[in-house]
């Protein structure tokens, strides 16, 4: 009985050991009673689906990027005004921040008269950045939309998921950049997190993974720079050509001109089975974590030829 006692009890610290967090393993990071992909060997969301290699990216890109003169601005840090939700307003929150470089670094102490005084050391570049702000999803808002639609577009947007680490899998830092709310672009907590490689941060959602993980730490700012361009129908309602995106998260391409098998959809094959306008908005997942958005600006790729 007692060896039968310190064998059961040895199994168990090994248990705990592998998994100190039992109530977060429940959570999903991949599953094999999806339908296969076509053209792949893998299922939507497959479990055994290679991950991607980790790149550390830059310590800055496009970070705090100022718009080009032809962009619209549909967030400066300062209101939601270019923003809707299926309810109505925009219900997310929006906080106004300071860049750290612009924080006091210390207390510096001054020579002379001043002797006693003491100033706050700003940095060199202090002047450099401007304050600004972000906006943060608030759990039960809602997914919010950009009232103004677009079609073919350059597409710049910073992002931050939660510095205290919640959750696992796709429950962590989820939201998502969903252009027409159907082309999905991942937002999520990628760093030391498992979950399916079709979901991860970068990922064409359900579609194709990043090619490569070039996330920051929870809590640092990172960006995307997208390149999307619509798909088209022609006047028989036959599809000619699929929708297509390419993208840079913190510096590094995880997509180049890649084709979207459909809209994206969980658990599912997206398909173009319905037809719409080659222009669209520009959503943001509710996915019920504080993520956080700043610095979003959008400009029209136009034509060759046509200034």
């Amino acid at each position: 009985m007692r060896k039968f006692l310190l064998a059961l009890t040895a199994l168990l610290a090994a248990a705990f050991a592998a998994n100190p967090n039992p109530a977060t393993a429940a959570e999903p990071v991949g599953y094999k009673d999806t339908p296969m992909l076509p053209g792949q060997p893998w299922h939507v969301h497959d479990i055994d689906r290679p991950l991607p290699r980790v790149v550390t990216p830059g310590a800055t890109f496009s970070h705090l990027a100022p718009a080009p003169s032809d962009a619209v601005v549909l967030f400066d840090g300062t209101d939601l005004s270019k923003w809707k939700s299926d309810k109505g307003e925009a219900g997310w929150k929006v906080v106004q921040d300071q860049p750290a470089q612009c924080q006091p670094k210390k207390m510096a102490p001054v020579r002379g008269a001043e002797a006693l005084i003491q100033r706050p050391q700003k940095s060199a570049d202090c002047c450099a950045a401007k304050p600004g702000g972000y906006m943060e999803d608030v759990k039960g808002a809602g997914n919010i939309r950009t009232k103004e639609e677009f079609g073919d577009f350059q597409l710049h947007i910073e992002f931050a998921t939660p510095e205290k680490v919640v959750g696992n899998s796709q429950g962590r830092g989820n939201s998502g950049v969903l252009i027409f709310g159907d082309y999905e672009v991942q937002v999520l907590d990628s760093y030391d997190n498992r979950t399916y490689a079709d979901g991860q941060a970068g990922a064409m959602y359900g579609q194709y993974p990043p090619l490569v993980n070039p996330v920051k730490k929870p809590g640092e700012w990172q960006c995307y720079d997208i390149i999307f361009e619509a798909p088209q129908w022609d006047q028989d309602k036959k599809l000619t050509k699929r929708a297509s995106v390419t993208v840079l998260l913190n510096g590094v391409a995880v997509h180049n001109k890649k084709e979207y098998i459909g809209k994206a959809v969980h658990r599912e094959i997206g398909t173009y089975d319905k037809l719409h306008a080659s222009r669209g908005p520009i959503m943001l997942q509710d996915h019920g974590n504080p993520t956080r958005f700043r610095n979003i600006w959008i400009r029209n790729l136009g034509e060759y030829d046509k200034p």
